[in-house]
């Protein structure tokens, strides 16, 4: 499934257009048994706390490692997205392989991405061990795996997303501005628009 969407920006920005994009892994919700919750979980969080114009880009994939590691791909290397956030297939299970689908993509790990998810969940509840979320780059892009449950993704992606936007300007990616009181970005004064 392919869904993209565009966004204006909030009034005031001096961010530059981003592109992102979501990826869902279920094998659920791609096959339609299951409404997928853990996208529309992010997508609210761009609308919200993104205030540079953006296109966001749509997938939701089973949990095959090989059509995991097709779309992040595509995300990256076709579509060009700046960002690429999955959701799902973090956990223990046997058919959970999201993590090493995007070790395999990426050039370069993150750890940190992992290791600050971890903290915020363990913060509500002790399964947050059993997490293997990670982070890493692609090129020009940065990818990282958030929890399935939308409430999770909310507690982590309002945090973690501090730290995305100066990653993407250490990429060469475009400058995105935030929505401060939603989830204020951090860059040092020299790398600031505002």
């Amino acid at each position: 499934m392919d869904l993209t969407q565009h966004f204006n920006g909030h009034t005031g920005h001096v961010g530059d257009h981003a592109i992102i994009g979501i990826v869902t892994v279920s094998d659920r919700a791609s096959s339609g048994t299951y409404n997928d919750e853990g996208g529309p979980a992010i997508l609210s969080f761009i609308k919200e706390g993104i205030a540079s114009p953006t296109t966001v880009h749509y997938r939701c994939v089973p949990d095959e490692q090989s059509i995991i590691e097709a779309a992040l791909i595509e995300l990256c290397d076709d579509i060009g997205c700046h960002v690429v956030v999955t959701t799902g297939g973090t956990g223990p299970a046997l058919r959970d392989v999201t993590p090493e689908a995007t070790a395999r993509v990426c050039d370069k790990l993150l750890p940190g991405f992992g290791e600050q998810m971890r903290a915020i969940s363990l913060r509500y509840v002790p399964t947050a061990i059993l997490s293997r979320q990670l982070g890493g780059i692609r090129g020009k892009s940065l990818l990282f795996n958030l929890p399935g449950r939308p409430k999770s993704i909310r507690e982590t992606i309002d945090e973690i997303w501090k730290a995305v936007p100066y990653c993407v300007d250490l990429i060469d990616g475009p400058y995105i501005d935030t929505v401060d009181n939603v989830c204020k970005a951090f860059r040092p004064k020299s790398a600031l628009r505002r």
